[in-house]
């Protein structure tokens, strides 16, 4: 399928469109702006039906299709001097943010241009849940925790109750899949609604065609008021023809800093809206040594963070780090070799400045649902098919991983690695997550 990403507020907008039809026990007060200056902001509440603006306390933030904006100090819910963000306080700040490039910490860096506003939700940490569903090859899952919030990603595995939902189940059973495995941890008080709830949001995933839906938290508040604080949807393209009068004019915009990608990162990326799975790319130095494949959005980060302080304290610099991205999402074979493909062409392009080793890095955390054997069989034929050119430039080849199949996926990267002549170091899960990086870049 091919997936189009849309804006957190296009996303909420729709589900206040359907919200009577599929959340009746539900009231969602859908109270949104988009805008792309301060003075757009401003301007809109002056107009009927936005008063909010001017009296209540609001959150502002970037609407631009990448994560993490709270780690990315880009999220306004409080200032400096006592109070609460005022309308004149959002709009002076959207107006420095679009005044100077922003650089991620995935060192994606434009110019931010859009942002939605809204009223900031006064709640506890124990009103946040998590739920998400996908398409994962011919099923959809359902991911549902008691904990929602940033680190969410942080022990998936203990946190998220995961749900396959073949495409031909009943809505019967399917109801009962959903209800048998909310999270245990949830609140009593909070459990049935959110049994409701969470068959309501997989009828909307599945009716809606989207391809990727998340609310990240909802927050359950009282009189069965819903807050979504955080959304972040992927539609399926080829059900546009019969949607459009149910999804409207939405917008399918550009993910922020792939305006000046180069043509691998545009080819990763055309990749990624054809694939149910995540594939991201963003090269930070063509000309650096240390080349990552990693699995997961998260990791990704962690990874990233841990290079940079490494190299530094062996004697490098953060140059050295040569590329941010990730491989999650249940990738086939075919486009985890693609990925790879791409990798192995820009790592070998230059040789090391100072004739040190490449090092390739093959991480992430234990995989919920993505086969770590099918996933590294397109590694291995990127590996047989580039072998020459990484042993030209003395790549040293470290992987890490854990999830379904991860044993005999190790097993046979190194068998195949051996035999073609790389270096290469393996292990599993019983290794720290970054461990590999200490390993390779003391060395």
């Amino acid at each position: 399928m091919a997936q189009k990403a849309i804006r957190e507020y296009d996303g909420k907008a729709l589900f206040s469109k359907q919200w009577e039809k599929y959340f009746s026990g539900f009231h969602y007060g859908f109270k949104s702006v988009l805008v792309t200056s301060g003075a757009e902001l401003l301007a809109k509440a002056q107009e009927h039906g936005f008063e909010w603006l001017k009296q209540e306390a609001l959150v502002a933030k970037p609407d631009m299709l990448f994560g993490k904006r709270g780690k990315n100090d880009l999220v306004l819910f409080k200032t400096n001097k006592p109070g609460d963000v005022t309308l004149a306080d959002a709009a002076a700040w959207i107006d420095e943010k679009i005044s100077h490039t922003t650089t991620l910490l995935t060192g994606q860096h434009g110019t931010l241009s859009h942002f939605i506003i809204e009223p900031f939700t006064p709640h506890s940490q124990e009103q946040e849940y998590y739920i998400s569903a996908t398409c994962v090859g011919e099923d959809d899952v359902l991911y549902m925790s008691a904990e929602g919030g940033m680190e969410v990603e942080e022990g998936w595995d203990e946190k998220v109750n995961e749900v396959v939902i073949p495409i031909d189940m009943s809505d019967a059973d399917m109801e009962h899949a959903i209800n048998a495995n909310i999270p245990s941890d949830i609140p009593t008080q909070d459990r049935a609604k959110f049994e409701s709830f969470a068959v309501a949001f997989f009828k909307f995933y599945r009716d809606m065609n989207f391809a990727y839906l998340e609310i990240n938290p909802i927050v359950m508040l009282d009189n069965n008021e819903m807050a979504i604080l955080d959304l972040v949807a992927r539609l399926d393209d080829t059900a546009g023809f019969m949607m459009k009068d149910i999804w409207g004019d939405i917008d399918y915009p550009t993910a922020f800093g792939m305006e000046d990608q180069s043509p691998e990162e545009k080819a990763i990326a055309e990749a990624d809206s054809k694939s149910g799975a995540s594939l991201k790319l963003t090269i930070l130095s063509p000309m650096g040594r240390v080349w990552t494949m990693v699995a997961g959005g998260g990791a990704s980060v962690v990874y990233a963070d841990t290079i940079a302080d490494f190299a530094e304290a062996n004697g490098g610099s953060i140059a050295d780090l040569a590329n941010y991205g990730e491989y999650s999402g249940g990738p086939t074979t075919s486009e985890t070799k693609f990925y790879a493909d791409t990798i192995i062409d820009l790592m070998t392009r230059h040789k090391d400045p100072k004739g040190l080793d490449k090092i390739m890095i093959i991480g992430g955390a234990i995989a919920n649902f993505t086969d770590v054997a099918k996933t590294f069989t397109g590694i291995i034929q990127s590996f047989e098919e580039n072998a020459e050119k990484m042993k030209e430039h003395n790549t040293k080849i470290y992987v890490r991983r854990g999830g379904p199949n991860y044993e005999k996926g190790l097993k046979d990267i190194k068998e195949a690695s051996d035999r073609l002549g790389l270096s290469i170091e393996v292990y599993g899960p019983e290794t720290h997550v970054t461990d590999i990086v200490r390993m390779a870049l003391e060395k």
